[in-house]
């Protein structure tokens, strides 16, 4: 299973362009997107989702064209939208069925499945209580549940971990993993950590321009020997700065520590090389394309 998109764009208006020419093949797996607010990440997920056309371009499910026959990948779709909506008179059971009758999902193992899901985003307990008296990561938590309703072999998951509390966030993880030899999972998240811990490749994405695809190995290469620390005071912070990109400070009694990655310039003096991660080479990618 391969999901081709080629030249895809989505222009809003003559001022707005939500993607621009953007190619990518998806394989089996996840994929994580990353990209500041704007990038492009939702508008792409919407267009794989159907929920929106794109303005040209083609995308392509197995060979199907999803553009012109979107109910092909709509049956084994999961998606999770960044503003997921609930019925809050409903409880976790009832919006669950509520939601697999609209998917077409039935039969005597309905009820198990919910029941499997409940368990697998930590809600069983809770599952009788109206969601409206949940709090925003329990919301959270059943939106990841009807994603998963229907066994789909397409998920999308639009930062998914927002409101989730550090163990849940685990837990998600966790549970995704377990699917990800059968599908094809596309997750978008702001943390990037949450990317680094579970994603097989990564999209970095500004400006509805893909920057750089592949395996997180592959795109932390692209700052390794670049990433050093050193501690400075506050006048030589400024030179720093206007120097380098500093991607991370903290103080130690009057002076500060900086993490920064150099561009074509030698490190400043002083300065330790560190080992590089995937924050710094997606700082350094949308920093440099900024």
């Amino acid at each position: 299973m391969a999901l081709e998109i080629k030249n895809l764009t989505k222009q809003y208006n003559k001022h707005k362009t939500g993607l621009s020419d953007y190619s990518i093949t998806i394989d089996r797996g996840i994929l994580g997107l990353l990209g500041p607010n704007g990038a492009g990440k939702s508008t792409l997920m919407k267009i794989i989702a159907t929920i929106s056309t794109p303005t040209a371009g083609t995308l392509f499910l197995d060979g199907e064209d999803i553009v012109n026959n979107p109910d092909y990948i709509r049956k084994m779709l999961g998606y999770l939208p960044q503003d997921f909506g609930v019925y809050p008179n409903l409880n976790a059971y009832e919006f669950l069925a509520y939601v697999a009758a609209l998917k077409g999902v039935g039969g005597a193992d309905l009820k198990r499945r919910i029941d499997m899901l409940l368990d697998g985003v930590n809600l069983t307990a809770d599952a009788k209580r109206p969601i409206g008296s949940y709090s925003g990561g329990m919301k959270q938590r059943i939106g990841i549940a009807q994603a998963l309703l229907n066994d789909p072999k397409v998920l999308i998951f639009d930062e998914p971990t927002v409101g989730l509390d550090p163990e849940e966030r685990v837990r998600f993880r966790q549970l995704i993993s377990d699917m990800a030899n059968d599908c094809i999972i596309i997750l978008s998240s702001h943390i990037v950590s949450d990317i680094e811990t579970i994603a097989d490749e990564v999209a970095i994405m500004q400006g509805g321009v893909l920057l750089q695809k592949g395996s997180k190995p592959d795109i932390v290469k692209l700052v390794e020997g670049k990433v050093f620390e050193t501690v400075v005071d506050s006048n030589a912070l400024a030179a720093l700065k206007a120097a380098h990109l500093v991607i991370d400070t903290s103080r130690q009694r009057e002076n500060t520590k900086a993490r920064y990655i150099t561009r074509n310039q030698p490190a400043a003096p002083g300065s330790n090389p560190v080992n590089a991660t995937l924050e710094d080479a997606y700082l350094f990618l949308t920093h440099n394309k900024a």
